[in-house]
């Protein structure tokens, strides 16, 4: 059978990577230059094989001049292929497409040589055909990945930096004039915080996201550590129903909370919305501890028992420095819910001096309010949490309990 031979393979993943990153690059195009341009999928649908085909067959002779050359080669048939666009490209936009071209041919070759690497054009093994497919999906899952998560991003940003005028004349174009002031090219930005008082948003979501995280982590650290160690009745029934508080949707209650916070004069208040939203984190964060906790050597506590420890003393001595990284996960993940949080917050509060983020930004929603100003909240609203994340991120790792006791 032909589909057996790692020159079908060539031919298939060279078509699928051809067309993939020719639609990518012809969208950036379209984003950055702001004018229609054409995919030219049947070209590519010839190119890309070709270029499996020249890779697969010429493995024994690649190096980098090889590369190098392919890649050129690659590019010129998808130049050549350009030459019918019956767009009309202004002259100062021409080299930005041919830099387009380049890139496409050169992430084309790149994903070619991560699925087609040592394999031979010839008949090939169960073992070589399974080994194609995981590299092949699991390089096209991931850019896809990468790609859903940065292309709205993207969008976002470079729509907070334009100005009304050129949204409504061409909303396509999302490039940005670097020849422009700062003060012009981050006004959305600037009136965020000047007309809007964006500012008590990002104060009032920090306060109550880390007093969330801290109500939390105290409470849940004690429950987690007497559900992983101490005997407990029916222990095993209330870890497995505590999840089950989660997993109660928000909309289900949030009526009456609505009703019961609204007659104790709780409901337009910052501190309503730090009662309610640890009631809806400790469960989980009880359960992802517990889980911690239980991978803990019990010989630990045992040897701190027999030193005259208290449970109290074990905890903040021995369990929390040891399970850091799982504290670090779990407060995250705490202060992420808290941070973009929205329904609670929607229907709880009512005066704009005390609005979160989410809340905020949905009150720049409208239509008196341009585009690029909620898009501007937007991103300043994710910026915090990215921020967090790449400081935490060392902490996130496991296993610092290895060798806390000699076996």
């Amino acid at each position: 059978m032909f589909w057996r031979y790692g020159l079908f393979f060539s031919i298939l993943s060279g078509g699928i990577w051809g067309i993939f990153w020719q639609i990518f690059f012809t969208v950036i195009g379209i984003l950055t230059l702001g004018i229609p341009l054409s995919l030219e999928i049947s070209q590519i649908m010839i190119i890309g094989p070709l270029a499996g085909i020249l890779y697969i067959i010429s493995q024994k002779f690649l190096s980098i001049k090889f590369h190098i050359s392919a890649i050129i080669i690659i590019t010129f048939l998808i130049f050549i292929s350009h030459l019918g666009n019956p767009y009309q490209v202004e002259d100062e936009n021409r080299l930005i497409i041919f830099m387009l071209i380049l890139l496409t041919s050169f992430f084309i070759w790149v994903s070619l040589n991560h699925s087609l690497y040592n394999l031979s054009p010839g008949k090939l093994s169960k073992y070589d055909i399974e080994s194609f497919f995981i590299k092949f999906l699991w390089g096209l899952g991931l850019i896809i990945l990468i790609l859903i998560t940065l292309i709205p991003f993207y969008i976002m940003i470079m729509t907070s930096l334009k100005n009304q005028q050129s949204l409504i004349l061409n909303p396509l174009d999302l490039s940005v004039n670097l020849n422009t002031d700062f003060k012009t090219l981050f006004n959305s930005y600037i009136e965020l915080f000047t007309n809007f008082n964006f500012h008590l948003f990002l104060i009032n979501s920090f306060i109550v996201s880390c007093t969330t995280v801290i109500i939390t982590l105290f409470f849940s650290i004690p429950g987690a550590y007497a559900l992983a160690r101490l005997r407990i009745p029916n222990k095993k029934i209330f870890s497995g129903t505590v999840i089950l508080i989660y997993l109660i949707p928000s909309i289900v209650l949030i009526i009456p909370l609505y009703a019961i916070f609204s007659y104790i004069g709780l409901r337009n208040s910052l501190f309503g919305l730090i009662l309610v939203y640890p009631a809806t984190t400790i469960p989980v964060a009880l359960y992802m501890l517990r889980g911690y906790f239980s991978a803990l050597s019990s010989e630990i506590d045992d040897a701190a028992l027999m030193d005259g420890l208290s449970r109290i003393q074990i905890i903040l001595k021995i369990a929390i420095p040891l399970s850091k990284p799982a504290i670090v996960s779990v407060g995250l993940y705490v202060f992420m819910i808290a941070w973009n949080e929205f329904l609670i917050a929607f229907m709880f509060l009512d005066d704009p001096s005390i609005f979160t983020l989410s809340r905020g930004i949905m009150s720049l929603n409208s239509s008196e309010i341009p585009q690029q100003h909620l898009m501007a909240g937007a991103v300043i609203a994710t910026i915090p949490v990215m921020i967090i994340f790449i400081y935490l991120e060392k902490f996130l790792i496991s296993g610092l309990s290895a060798g806390g006791v000699k076996g």
